[in-house]
């Protein structure tokens, strides 16, 4: 166990994260019908809007808004539909956060107008690799980049979790979407490492990138890592519905800081903040 490198990341509007002292809780805020983690999942932009000040009331340091589920088996959702959900949600949200936005899209478009009514980030599951174009999108605006591991689509994701090395191929493959990245002009200092818990991953294969994670260092970016509440928990609480997985998630996110991870993806605000802050003073004791 060590310290996690030091990191000024830029994101849109001249705003920077530091990151590494202290371990970041960023918010999830879903605008979509079928949440799988949620017991009342919605569109509705007041309901949104709720969600995110709550958050950040608790201490959030990010808010990322998605209106488009990718649990496994989703199916895309069309870009109209997608702007629909978000837009309105997000220009509440804007006017109000004093916290940095992230919108998690894999499209351009989505992204475009996301940037123009508030959002400083971009979440990217698909490591850049399912539109081309979104890359560009950043780079123009100077936002920051989040770049996640992930394999097919979430519609058929589960059938690509096939792995050799499981820790070396996430590595490579996420120096690819690096690679992706710097072709199309996004700043290396504005990208973000995410290396994709549940997705295109048998539990056992996110069991072992939470153990392993220290050693996505050598790509010399921040990393993110998004536990909460997702099914690979089952393999150690067994069949607990998503609603009660929130202790398996502290685990995790344990495991996720001891191993050097800088920001934390959540639904449970205040209980993640207490068990990152923990593990933060657990991990500077070790130095």
């Amino acid at each position: 166990m060590s310290a996690p490198t030091t990191y000024s990341v830029p994101i849109g509007g001249g705003g920077r994260l530091q990151l590494g002292d202290r371990t970041l809780v960023m918010a999830i805020v879903n605008i979509t019908p079928d949440s799988f983690a949620e017991s009342l999942p919605s569109t509705d932009p007041v309901r949104a809007l709720d969600l995110a000040q709550a958050a950040e009331a608790q201490g959030a340091a990010l808010l990322d808004l998605g209106a488009e589920s990718t649990r496994p088996g989703s199916e895309d959702v069309p870009v109209d539909e997608e702007l629909l959900r978000l837009l309105p949600a997000l220009r509440q949200v804007a006017a109000r956060a004093r916290i940095p936005i992230s919108v998690d899209t894999r499209k351009a478009a989505v992204a475009r107008a996301a940037i123009d009514a508030g959002a400083t980030i971009v979440n990217d599951v698909s490591g850049l690799g399912y539109d081309p174009a979104l890359g560009e999108v950043v780079a123009r605006a100077g936002a920051g980049l989040v770049l996640m591991h992930t394999r097919g689509t979430p519609r058929d994701m589960y059938g690509e979790a096939v792995y050799r090395d499981t820790l070396s191929e996430v590595r490579d493959e996420l120096a690819a979407a690096l690679a992706r990245a710097d072709r199309a002009g996004v700043e290396r200092d504005a990208v973000i490492l995410d290396p994709g818990i549940g997705f295109a991953k048998r539990p056992e294969h996110s069991l072992e990138v939470l153990a392993r994670l220290g050693e996505l260092g050598v790509l010399g970016r921040p990393l993110l890592v998004g536990p909460s509440r997702k099914s690979f928990l089952r393999a150690g609480l067994g069949q607990v519905p998503p609603l009660e997985r929130d202790w398996g998630t502290a685990a995790a996110v344990t495991a996720a800081v001891l191993g050097g991870a800088h920001i934390v993806r959540v639904h449970a605000v205040a209980e993640m903040l207490q068990v990152a802050r923990v593990a933060d003073e657990i991990r500077r004791a070790a130095r």
